[in-house]
């Protein structure tokens, strides 16, 4: 295999975001709305625009500390930025938060007063996007979303700055807490790991979800006594999943608790998985959202330099153990030319 070239402004901003051994460990700050519905329940009363920026910032003051980079989006989040631990890397969200759930295949949408070039301004090393994705869903629907892709693909490859795509999985004929859609979801996510490694469309690094619902694991300690799959059988999905990709990836948290995410992410490693990091987002802060909620920014960023830091140490202590660098499916550092 020769070598694969990467460009300085790609090269350097994955490197960003990763530690020195290549291993990503970022924590997602992006969400929106529904952060914003999650503190006024919190509270028993509306949410502001503020709240969710000073919610953001002691996120980002108290854990960037212990992450390699952090995702934000433009909107509520910028002021945070400025309260980041020193050499953490930034991911800058570019697509609008949910969906138009009146048209039919949750299609996406960019944030109208952004562009990957003032991403890349506004000081972010990385550009993410958000796609929700069946694989098996109406061909025009589908076409849409891959010349979405396409277009940002181009996007970042002209400003010189790393695409991190991060497809959903979803089925609308299905409830995706059920056993029908466990045992369907390694099919869905293998797919689209295959379809968005294809070079049209410029993406960088995949953040995918695991290709199991661990709750279905039999053996697990979360499983909920309903079996998709066996641990054997699950390890081996995993394989499955990380074999069709040729780009780096590493995993989405998708709002688990963190003692989940660590028991899911000790799978992946016992699979073998060459994934090389996380981006974890709700299975760290979670739990600080009511505390923030009825007792304010002092009580929260207090919950963080405990919980929050025990969280995320603790993610990281697997991560040490089970993550490969993200040049590993390049066949190592040494075989990436960076032109």
């Amino acid at each position: 295999m020769g070598k694969v070239q990467i460009t300085k402004g790609k090269f350097a901003g994955i490197q960003a975001c990763a530690d020195d051994k290549g291993i990503i460990a970022a924590a997602a700050m992006d969400q929106r709305g529904s952060l914003k519905k999650a503190i006024a329940k919190a509270r028993g009363s509306e949410a502001s625009n503020s709240d969710l920026t000073a919610f953001k910032t002691s996120i980002t003051r108290v854990l960037t500390k212990h992450s390699t980079a952090i995702l934000m989006d433009p909107e509520y989040g910028l002021p945070a930025l400025e309260h980041k631990a020193p050499g953490t890397g930034v991911l800058l969200a570019y697509e609008k938060t949910g969906y138009d759930a009146t048209v039919p295949g949750r299609l996406p949408d960019l944030l109208g007063e952004w562009s990957v070039r003032r991403i890349k301004a506004a000081g972010g090393d990385a550009v993410k996007i958000l796609l929700y994705y069946n694989p098996f869903d109406d061909k025009t629907v589908n076409e849409i979303k891959h010349a979405f892709i396409e277009r940002i693909g181009a996007e970042c490859v002209a400003n010189d700055i790393p695409f991190f795509l991060e497809p959903i999985a979803y089925d609308d004929a299905m409830d995706e807490k059920s056993l029908a859609y466990a045992k369907a979801k390694p099919k869905y996510v293998t797919a689209y790991m295959a379809e968005f490694s294809k070079p049209q469309y410029g993406v960088d690094v995949l953040k995918v979800e695991v290709p199991v619902n661990v709750k279905f694991v039999e053996g697990m300690q979360v499983f909920a006594g309903e079996k998709a799959y066996t641990r054997a059988e699950a390890a081996e999905l995993f394989r499955e999943a990380a074999s069709v990709s040729t780009k780096p990836f590493i995993y989405l948290s998708a709002g688990v608790t963190d003692e989940v995410f660590r028991e899911t992410l000790e799978l992946a490693a016992e699979a073998g998985t060459p994934f090389s990091g996380v981006l974890c987002g709700r299975a760290t802060w979670q739990d600080g959202i009511p505390v923030y909620g009825e007792k304010g920014v002092e009580a929260l960023e207090e919950w963080l330099e405990d919980r929050g830091v025990a969280n995320v140490k603790a993610l990281n202590a697997i991560l040490a153990q089970g993550a490969k660098p993200w040049w590993t499916v390049y066949g190592g550092k040494d075989q990436i030319e960076v032109v």
